[in-house]
């Protein structure tokens, strides 16, 4: 059988054996998990058995616990006594139960399940738990009820196929000196990303986790919305007013690895490490100091497209952004690997049994909403990663330019600005796999953590703390800012077929994100949003903010996803670099000193060309040198080709569109 991967990129022919035994493993496993019939979706329907359900005359309790000699469940509803309420075996490691009358739960009841095994009896979280608290007192977690329905106002909700992502965090997006909730991000911050102008909405840290400052990405309950922001509802309602301004909602999910904790999360829930993860080495990561999930055991496939299944239609996620793919893909998961050869993608390293799950969620995923979004968080580019299935993909609709951010901090580590190379920006900004979809970005939140700065602190500095009130002539400030909007604008318009922004950074925030820890007296002091910096009319961010939403605008109104860029020239020595993407004409003088007066665009298609955008424009910060009334008509130039001279500022970027 021949796929369709082939014909995209040649280069992997000498490899079609291993994208045919991808495609059989795939089909393999699809085999044996739909053996009694039907569809991924009929299969992924764990949490509709397990975990706490509503009977006409009380609950019924569900657990998954192979390996337990007995299963009991405790909580308020009993007095906390361990034994009192044992669960029925059901065969196949399944215990149930039923409570009423005085013994049932009712909301805001909390409850733990006790495992007994070998003569122990050990407490853990409920699996499926859909809220999760930690008591204030002892520190513990344990499940709450939360049985209150929530009626959507808008039941019926597509994302526009061209992304502008803003990625954000619920706890650290509010000003104040604390956690932020999902309510005070419905009411203070949809409306901000609304008015920027995106329409993608990406939250971090949603699914729950013990410790605050995993930035969410140690899961310990799979099925709990995150209790430290407010309650499922909440969440709800977060999500169903972003869709009624047209925002779609992605989930950061986290099926890479689970947090390492015992008590809290899945690690020996039943008393063996194998219930849901490899045993011995395989089984620990390296350098997350977390567990891996065994992706080759039904059960844990049952669990985790059960749990992609219920993020879709119980909170009407949009779809997901799928965090450490490439972790997951390579036994050494990555680390210290270039990724320079195609020997370095199909060979031993390669874990097939976590792409055939990737392909097989991918898959489900389509199946319950057909215009879901996948985004793969893939440093590596594996081929075929955002490829469909039935061309010998794994079926993401996207992967995250991983390497950009690195290359913009890369050089402004260790090249002055002066030395880059247009080639090279072209070349790194443009390279990337044949036929599938990026998202470009500056920066995520991984730029933003303490230890990295981001790009508008690494350009600028302490400079910042005194020099950022409007009026100042700043050169530090100057050159900044003037980076910071050319790096966007260029990102955004070359890095792929959508475009990403951790929140904040939009306008430039200062200063790194530092969660509360034992170092810094577990202050809340830079592990927030300030916002106030782009409100205040006496500040220079409202510059970068104005930008921000201009530049969207000229993304979405021209459709610049809708077609790849063409290169029209570059020039290293005046530091010019011009092409063209959809309808508009993009060019960038990255000399730092020098303004080019009668600089001649040449190769263009003949015609009236008008200037749309500049990032010297005064309202952006900029000068304001570059003129946007004028109209500049093609003619033949000295060396032959048609195009016109135009006045091109330094360090600043012009966008022109072909009128006539």
């Amino acid at each position: 059988m021949s796929y369709r991967i082939f014909d995209y990129d040649p280069y992997l022919i000498p490899y079609k054996k291993d994208i045919e035994l991808r495609m059989e493993n795939y089909r393999r496993k699809k085999r044996e998990l739909l053996a009694g019939g039907g569809s991924l979706r009929d299969f992924a329907n764990a949490h509709e058995y397990f975990g706490f359900h509503k009977t006409e005359d009380g609950w019924v309790y569900r657990e998954w616990a192979p390996a337990a000699d007995n299963v009991f469940i405790m909580g308020d509803m009993n007095g906390w006594d361990q034994t009192e309420l044992r669960l029925t075996p059901k065969g196949n490691g399944v215990f149930e139960i039923y409570l009423s009358g005085e013994r049932s739960l009712y909301h805001g009841c909390k409850v733990k399940t006790v495992i007994e095994k070998g003569g122990s009896r050990f407490e853990r979280v409920p699996l499926y738990a859909k809220r999760v608290v930690q008591d204030d007192r002892t520190y513990q977690w344990c499940a709450e009820i939360f049985d209150e329905e929530y009626e959507w106002k808008n039941r019926y909700f597509s994302p526009e196929r061209e992304l502008l992502i803003y990625e954000a965090h619920i706890g650290m997006a509010q000003e104040k000196d604390g956690i932020g909730t999902y309510c005070e991000f419905r009411d203070n911050i949809l409306p901000k990303i609304k008015e920027a102008g995106y329409n993608t909405l990406q939250l971090m840290a949603i699914m729950e986790h013990p410790y605050y400052a995993s930035f969410g990405y140690q899961v310990s309950s799979f099925y709990a919305a995150s209790s430290r922001f407010g309650t499922p509802n909440e969440l709800k309602s977060l999500i169903d007013t972003a869709h009624s301004m047209g925002i779609a909602v992605l989930l950061d999910v986290v099926h890479s690895h689970a947090v390492k904790n015992v008590g809290e999360g899945l690690n020996l829930f039943d008393g063996t490490e194998y219930q849901f993860f490899h045993v011995g080495e395989r089984g620990d990561h390296p350098a997350w100091d977390t567990k891996l999930f065994n992706y080759n055991k039904n059960e844990v496939l049952h669990f985790l497209l059960s749990n992609l299944n219920f993020w879709l239609t119980e909170y009407h996620f949009d779809g997901f952004r799928f965090d450490g793919v490439t972790s997951m893909i390579y036994h050494n998961h990555g680390l210290g690997a270039s990724f320079t050869s195609y020997n370095d993608y199909f060979s031993l390293n390669t874990d097939t049994e976590a792409v055939t799950y990737l392909q097989l969620a991918n898959e489900l995923i389509r199946q319950i909403k057909p215009n879901a979004v996948t985004v793969a968080e893939d440093m590596s580019a594996m081929p075929g990663m955002c490829l469909p299935i039935k061309d010998g993909g794994i079926g993401f609709d996207y992967r995250l330019s991983m390497g950009v951010p690195d290359m913009w901090i890369r050089l402004l580590k260790t090249l002055p600005d002066e030395q880059w190379s247009m080639g090279y920006l072209w070349y790194e900004l443009t390279n990337r796999r044949p036929r599938e979809k990026y998202i470009g970005y500056v920066e995520s939140h991984d730029q933003a953590l303490v230890g990295d700065k981001t790009v508008m602190f690494r350009l600028c500095d302490s400079e910042m703390y005194w020099s950022m009130n409007d009026g100042n002539d700043s050169a530090v400030i100057h050159r900044g800012m003037s980076l910071h909007k050319m790096l966007r604008l260029l990102t955004a318009s070359l890095a792929g077929e959508g475009y990403l922004n951790f929140m904040g950074n939009e306008f430039g925030h200062p200063e790194w994100i530092d969660f509360p820890r034992e170092g810094n007296g577990w202050s809340y002091k830079y592990c927030k949003r300030q916002w106030h910096l782009a409100e205040d009319e006496s500040l220079k961010y409202k510059y970068l903010l104005e930008f921000d939403r201009e530049m969207l605008t000229l993304l979405r109104n021209y459709r610049v996803f809708s077609s790849a860029p063409i290169s029209i020239y570059t020039d290293e020595e005046q530091k010019i670099l011009v092409y063209k993407r959809s309808d508009v004409v993009f060019v960038f003088n990255f000399d730092p000193s020098r303004s080019y007066e009668g600089y001649p665009l040449r190769n263009l298609a003949a015609g009236i060309y008008a200037p749309i955008m500049s990032t010297d424009e005064k309202k952006f910060g900029g000068d304001g040198r570059a003129s946007l009334s004028c109209k500049y008509r093609t003619n033949r130039l000295d060396d032959g080709s048609i195009g016109f001279k135009i006045y091109l500022p330094s360090r600043s970027a012009i966008c022109l569109k072909r009128i006539k």
